[in-house]
């Protein structure tokens, strides 16, 4: 099952939509909800989007769009903990193959998590699920980091916390 998605628009278009929606409101988690919105309404071919967010040791479910996920990753657990250990994007095409796969959604079939940096330090992830195999490509890698690198900077400078 697909989320319910508009036309969708290219990696620019997306890209300065969300830099004019962060800039809207000074409260981190307000940010990262329209984020996750924003993504889910213009990128095809997905069933899940959102970010989790270091508490303590843990990655923690933080706003998202899609089915309800796993609320809280162990230290370097899955996809997710890889990408946040590694400070690396990590495109996975066939999730079954990836060691330590958490399935929160048994749809899910590719994945692609990328760190959301703050002040040159992890403070969680975006991450994204599609429901077919080998889902993100070449341009969804660059849409995917240039949208948590906007949210990054866009936390930073407004001093914003989540």
């Amino acid at each position: 099952m697909y989320l319910e998605q508009t036309e969708p628009l290219a990696p620019e278009e997306i890209l300065q939509e969300l830099q004019a929606l962060v800039e809207g409101d000074p409260d981190g988690i307000a940010c990262l909800a329209n984020a996750a919105a924003l993504l889910s309404l213009h990128v095809p071919r997905i069933n899940w989007v959102g970010f989790y967010l270091q508490r303590g040791r843990d990655l923690v479910l933080g706003p998202f769009q899609g089915k309800p996920a796993c609320t809280r990753i162990g230290p370097g657990r899955g996809v997710c903990g890889a990408s946040f250990a590694r400070g690396e994007t990590i495109v996975v095409d066939d999730v079954l193959t990836f060691p330590d796969h958490i399935a929160c959604d048994a749809a899910s079939r590719s994945e692609i998590v990328v760190p959301l940096v703050v002040r040159s330090q992890p403070i969680g992830v975006l991450d994204c699920d599609a429901p077919v195999p080998a889902r993100f490509g070449a341009e969804e890698r660059l849409l995917f980091e240039g949208a948590a690198r906007i949210v990054g900077a866009w936390l930073e400078a407004a001093e914003a916390s989540v």
